[in-house]
């Protein structure tokens, strides 16, 4: 009996660790819903804790909103199947990844006035991604399965690296490296920014199709968003070392290193999961909060703690398609934040 109790005693305890381990992880809800005039589609979002602002890639050009107030405050034009948008705070510029033109769009950071236009090494640059420790802008051009890098002060182009399939959603630990999502092989991989070649390649299975990446930098882990799995890799040893559930349909992802909370955008179910480090190094999905269908990317304001998502109304698809047309004016701008 007495081994028994203390079995029993010692799992209460173990529960009560875990159980404190988490209670420090806020509670999320959507604070304010602002709506986004226009009518066209979007990718990639990227917030400027600074000066307030959101940069919103609308296919053809870049809204930018004070997310004060959700007022617009700005418009980058002319740029042709844009995806992504990337910022250098030192050089106060911007960078777009101009899909259906393979170009780069810099523009002045306060004045969202275009300076310079560059032509990168691959078809339809996707991902964009600026390096503060080489001071490169990389481009992962989803059509060539190849990352193109841009020397930041000369806005030159000065290699491109060959990747092992369709790039997305690439982060960078501030040291050199930089992992990248290979959607189609269901791979990361891990690039030398400076070298300019890969350096190691890991499966994510059973995790598939990975889109949205975030990164952990003190736990060495990296978060791919697949549908209905998060799959947490281990950067140091090169694998996959846990996965857990999510929503639907997920394109983006964010880690706030405040809580150890991992996000994934779901917009197949409409949810925003929300995914917390316990003290033992596991990870476990807290909440699944409700946002709204087709919110499937998100923007994370890490000084803040607010994450920004965008969705839209849409009618009903016609025989054969696989989503209808957006309502006009529907777009709305979801934020997220701490209960």
């Amino acid at each position: 009996m007495q081994a028994k109790s203390r079995f029993l005693a010692l799992i209460a305890v173990t529960g009560m660790v875990a159980a404190s381990a988490l209670a420090d992880v806020p509670h999320y809800k959507v604070l304010k819903r602002f709506p986004l005039a226009g009518d066209g589609g979007w990718d990639y979002m990227t917030v400027d804790s600074p000066s307030h602002r959101l940069f919103i890639s609308r296919g053809t050009h870049v809204q930018v909103m004070d997310v004060t107030n959700g007022k617009l405050v700005g418009d980058i034009a002319n740029t042709p199947g844009v995806h992504g948008i990337a910022i250098d705070r030192a050089l106060r510029r911007g960078y777009t990844s101009n899909g259906r033109e393979n170009t780069v769009t810099v523009f002045d950071l306060m004045s969202l006035k275009e300076v310079a236009r560059i032509k990168v090494t691959g078809e339809n640059p996707d991902a964009i991604l600026f390096d503060s420790a080489t001071n490169r802008v990389f481009t992962f051009n989803g059509r060539t399965g190849n990352a193109t890098a841009i020397d930041v002060k000369t806005n030159s182009v000065v290699g491109t690296i060959k990747l092992n399939g369709k790039p997305e959603f690439p982060q960078a630990d501030g040291m050199g490296t930089v992992f990248v999502n290979i959607e189609d092989t269901s791979e990361v991989q891990q690039i030398d920014a400076k070298a300019l070649k890969v350096v190691k390649t890991w499966k994510i299975a059973p995790a598939e199709g990975p889109s949205g990446m975030s990164i952990d930098l003190k736990h060495h882990r990296t978060f791919s968003t697949c549908d209905g799995l998060l799959a947490i890799s281990d950067t140091k040893a090169g694998k996959l070392a846990q996965t857990a559930k999510i929503g639907d349909g997920p394109d983006a992802a964010g880690f706030d290193p405040a809580f150890d909370v991992a996000f994934s955008s779901n917009g197949g179910d409409g949810t925003l999961s929300v995914v917390a480090r316990k003290s033992n190094g596991a990870y476990e999905t807290v909440q699944n909060l409700p946002t709204q269908k087709s919110a499937r990317t998100m923007a994370l304001d890490a000084k803040s703690h607010r994450i920004y998502l965008i969705g839209a109304e849409f009618q009903a698809p016609a025989p054969g398609s696989r989503r209808g047309q957006m309502k006009p004016n529907s777009a709305v701008i979801i934020v997220v934040g701490p209960a």
